[in-house]
């Protein structure tokens, strides 16, 4: 942020141009109440640009420090321009109606309710006692209730409610904190809940599963202690395996479900109130994570979910049951079949819910724009994303220079959609898997509304090299200049477009699948990137992939090719004896069958899982992986467990050494990480010195895995290179569409037609 020759002597009037995620968070009310203590003359508005404001009077270069270094809470000023005037005739401060035109602002993400409005949601004395939609400029709804840009209440979904005298007053009150508060409204005025709290609780205890209407869509909640509830709603939502996420009241009540550190708690504070894995504690329903020692746990963010917890608590009436531990928990994940987008809707949730559900809660705000919740992780110490979602989107990554408009369509699995704008780039909510033709549509919705918030008209678009992704099909008919970017170099231009890193880095890229330059089946490679041109300078051993892309659903398949490798397809019998199609397969590739082949560091974890008799099967993406990393307490290297030749690193030995059946799973998926730590580690310290670079870009799917991430960082530092990991967006393919964005800009700004080559 910068404001030009504010230290110089004021002039008597000044315009200023305020710029960032200045909207929806109180600025204008803010600077009002700010030039008024000042007794400055003038006036504020929003427009397409962001907040742009007039003072005059003595004291204008007071005002300009408070503005620069007190902004609102939610406020995100980027730049503050100031231009001298000349003196007018003025009486006043005035807030000014809004104005349009092309749109160079933004929207702020949706904020957890704030302290001052819980705190009047449970006063009996105040006229938002138990109003499920209280809110004010601090907090509450912001993108998942905008229609368009600037923000105000005419361009939201509560244009349709009319205010009632006394929020009228509060909205017009510069002295309140509802000062041109846009989403205002009250019992008397505002959206009506078709359940009462009382009545949610009454069939949570009861085991009943309930669907509730929230900011960015609807949740399905059961008591998360109640066993024969989680596994129903497994049952009727089709979710074999695949963990939920839990809510609890407050802190304390986090205490008994989980043992959670000092920066876990913290970030389970954030104003975004994202969902934050931390160990289990092991007292809730074994159904929440099975065969996992984490669970993700969330506090209440919208005033739905503390009147819950309030009316479980037999609704007191003094303050201090919302410190006190509640017993109550709830499992509140997304509420949809199994592929489905989140729903949205009322008439959309009867009709998708009614099965699932034995109590539908609706109210009548509309949400304009469906959002899952953010997970996140604490990794090294520092926040990481699993998914960035709720509380995040839209908030732009800075690329640190401008560019052309380039619209990145992201992968096919966890998919995103990225517009650059300027020198930022706004990548979308998670959107999910699109070989669901719901999810397809939601796809496009979000496309859509992304370009049309932002009011741009893309140059370019990007997409993934694979022909058969949804995304690279819809970037096909977009009709404008085409880049292909290759997926693991996508996923490294990521990390390092974050880091704002542009001369060359080397880059680690492990997940289960992407395509490599000439069709191979990648996962495990690391390269050389600088812009848009990137080399592969080594990687995994490849690996039989049996079945091809079937064996990232069935690990035993990638049992089998291992064995095949290593020539022990007798032990097949041994290892598999309750799969009778492994039993065949192995008999099959002994009669000579040649199965496809990749490098997936994915596919690696499968085969090692496999072996050690922990997975045969998948109910979802990276099951064994994370049952895997779930048994580690301490990872150990072992003497012997890879070959390092000339930049392929095969970890042959010590699959060997797993499918020889005498470690238990914990000691062989212990032994495995410490492997993968030090044989990863090896191969980027080998080529760092050939090549003479020590920042290495570590990305793709597979560090999501904390024992892997935090291992081979520390090990790179040990071995003198720089690690840059993702943290503003996912390191898995919920970040692809980012680094397809950084590549196409590059490549559309630079004039080296090989860099045209190696990306397309």
């Amino acid at each position: 942020m910068a404001y030009a020759d504010a230290a110089r002597t004021a002039p008597q009037r000044l315009r200023v141009r305020v710029r960032g995620a200045v909207q929806g968070v109180g600025f204008r009310p803010f600077v009002h109440d700010l030039a008024t203590r000042l007794r400055l003359d003038g006036f504020v508005k929003n427009d397409a640009a962001g907040v742009l404001l007039e003072v005059q009077g003595e004291r204008v270069d007071a005002f300009l420090d408070a503005l620069s270094r007190r902004p609102p809470p939610l406020a995100r000023v980027e730049s503050i321009e100031v231009e001298e005037l000349p003196s007018r005739k003025s009486s006043r401060f005035v807030i000014l109606d809004s104005v349009g035109g092309a749109s160079s602002t933004r929207i702020v993400p949706d904020a957890a309710v704030c302290e001052d409005c819980l705190d009047e949601l449970f006063d009996p004395a105040s006229r938002f006692y138990l109003c499920p939609f209280v809110t004010c400029t601090h907090c509450g709804p912001r993108y998942t209730l905008t229609r368009r840009l600037p923000y105000d209440r005419a361009q939201t979904s509560m244009a349709s409610y009319a205010m009632c005298p006394a929020c009228a007053r509060d909205y017009r009150d510069p002295a309140n904190r509802r000062f041109h508060a846009e989403p205002i409204c009250c019992p008397e005025c505002g959206p009506k809940l078709s359940a009462s709290p009382a009545e949610i609780v009454r069939a949570l205890r009861a085991g009943k599963i309930v669907a509730t209407k929230g900011v960015g869509g609807f949740h399905l909640m059961c008591d998360a202690r109640n066993g024969a509830a989680v596994e129903e709603l497994r049952r009727r939502k089709a979710r074999d395996a695949k963990p939920f996420a839990v809510m609890a009241a407050n802190l304390s009540s986090v205490a008994s479900i989980a043992r959670a550190t000092e920066q876990e708690l913290a970030l389970l504070q954030d104003v975004a109130r994202p969902i934050v894995l931390m160990q289990s504690t092991g007292v809730l329903a074994k159904a929440i994570a099975p065969r996992l020692n984490r669970i993700g746990v969330m506090l209440p963010y919208a005033p739905l979910h503390h009147l819950i917890f309030h009316a479980a608590a037999g609704a007191p009436a003094t303050r201090a049951w919302r410190d006190a531990p509640q017993e109550l928990a709830l499992v509140a994940t997304s509420a949809n079949l199994g592929g489905d987008p989140l729903v949205k809707d009322n008439a959309e949730a009867q009709a998708r819910l009614g099965d699932i559900a034995d109590l539908i809660v609706t109210h009548d705000r509309e949400i304009v724009t469906r959002i899952d919740d953010s997970v996140m992780s604490v990794v090294v110490g520092a926040p990481a994303f699993l998914r960035r979602a709720r509380g995040f989107t839209p908030e732009p990554i800075e690329l640190g220079a401008e560019g052309p408009c380039v619209v990145a369509a992201g992968a096919h699995l966890k998919a995103t959609i990225t517009v650059t704008r300027g020198r930022e780039a706004f990548v979308s909510q998670h959107v999910g898997d699109l070989s669901n033709a719901a999810t397809a549509r939601f796809y496009r919705e979000t496309a859509r509304r992304l370009i049309d918030l932002l009011d741009v008209k893309p140059e370019f678009v990007a997409c993934d090299l694979h022909p058969d992704y949804f995304s690279t099909r819809w970037a096909e008919e977009q009709g404008l200049p085409l880049i292909r970017a290759q997926h693991h170099a996508a996923h490294l231009a990521a990390v390092l477009a974050e880091h704002r890193v542009e001369g060359p880095a080397l880059g680690l890229a492990l997940d289960g699948h992407g395509l490599g330059d000439a069709g191979q089946s990648w996962g495990g490679e690391l390269m050389r990137l600088g812009g848009a041109s990137w080399r592969r300078l080594g990687g995994l051993a490849p690996l039989p992939a049996p079945g091809g892309d079937r064996a990232a659903r069935e690990p035993w398949r990638m049992g089998v090719g291992a064995l095949a490798k290593l020539g022990r397809l007798d032990a097949a019998e041994r290892l598999f004896a309750d799969e009778p199609r492994a039993i065949e397969m192995a008999r099959i590739i002994g009669q000579g069958y040649a199965p496809p082949v990749t490098s997936s560091m994915g596919r690696l974890f499968d085969a090692a899982a496999a072996l050690l008799g922990l997975s045969t099967r998948q109910h979802y993406e990276a099951q064994a992986a994370m049952e895997m990393e779930a048994l580690v307490v301490t990872p150990r290297a072992m003497e012997g467990a890879f070959h390092l030749l000339d930049g392929e690193l095969d970890f042959l030995p010590l699959l060997g050494v797993l499918a020889e059946g005498r470690l238990s799973p914990r000691e062989g998926a212990e032994l495995f990480h410490g492997a993968l730590i030090e044989g990863l580690a090896q191969l980027v310290s080998q080529v760092a010195t050939t090549q003479e670079l020590d920042l290495v870009a570590l990305g793709g799917g597979c560090m999501i895995n904390r024992i892997l991430a935090e291992g081979l960082t520390e090990r790179l530092q040990s071995l003198g290179l720089r690690p840059l990991r993702a943290q503003k967006l996912p390191p898995n393919d919920g970040g692809l569409s980012l680094g397809q964005a950084a590549m196409a800009r590059a490549l559309a700004q630079s004039r080296n037609s090989q860099d045209f080559v190696r990306c397309v």
